[in-house]
């Protein structure tokens, strides 16, 4: 089974990209599964449903939605076996800039608002630099010459990624990052590995901690200075 993961910041237009991209794999072989995760809460469900494709949704909660999407990897992939589907596509949330999502086999996909500033793409971290294709939205609210800097700081940051300009809205570009899935001859093994460390959750902090004070605070932590160290037994 193909495993694709589709990662970005908030307001990026995952889900609308996504959804364009969907109509246009159901006119070929493809035959998809769409996982949904999100922190708090999704109506994203009903949005795919209309599409006529298995979905599943999951809320991390109060855990970190890498965290969550890696440790219930196994249970999505059972999810698209079940309905007979041959490509697997994980939608994760995007909360932090520090996202990791994507694994050896599958094909990554970081999805980047071109109005979130020039040099957002530098501030990013492996969801962009470990991505094989970035699609940049919003490409129409902005300048040629700024749509030529933004796509030269991805390069900066992901040299080999592939760039997309895709309009959530109408579907403009779809076609192209349809094909990408297409082409794409990974299959998913049950000895996946993540391309990149994920973010830590190895703290106090982590498990419900909520007094402030540094005393209080055990685990895996980094200071003002960007040292880091672990305390406790």
């Amino acid at each position: 089974m193909k495993l694709v993961i589709i990662a970005g910041t908030p307001g990026a237009g995952k889900t609308s990209i996504l959804i364009n991209t969907i109509k246009i794999l159901k006119g070929t072989i493809t035959k998809p599964a769409v996982v949904k995760v999100d922190c708090l809460a999704t109506d994203d469900d009903k949005r795919f449903a209309t599409l006529n494709i298995p979905v599943l949704t999951g809320l991390s909660r109060d855990m970190c939605p890498d965290h969550f999407s890696i440790y219930n990897l196994d249970e999505m992939i059972k999810f698209a076996d079940k309905n007979s589907a041959d490509t697997l596509i994980m939608e994760t949330a995007g909360l932090c800039h520090r996202c990791a999502p994507y694994t050896d086999n599958c094909l990554g996909i970081c999805v980047i608002d071109s109005t979130s500033g020039p040099n957002n793409p530098g501030k990013t971290g492996p969801f962009l630099s470990c991505a094989d294709i970035v699609v940049v939205t919003k490409g129409d609210m902005i300048s040629q010459a700024e749509r030529e800097i933004f796509r030269e700081k991805i390069l900066e940051a992901n040299p080999v990624c592939k760039i997309l300009d895709i309009n959530g809205l109408n579907g403009q570009g779809a076609a192209e990052l349809a094909k990408h899935i297409i082409a794409f001859d990974k299959k998913v093994t049950d000895r996946e590995r993540l391309r990149h460390n994920a973010p830590f959750s190895v703290c106090t902090l982590c498990v419900g901690e909520q007094r402030v004070s540094k005393k209080y605070h055990r685990g895996l932590l980094r200071n003002m200075n960007g040292f880091q160290k672990y305390i406790g037994e």
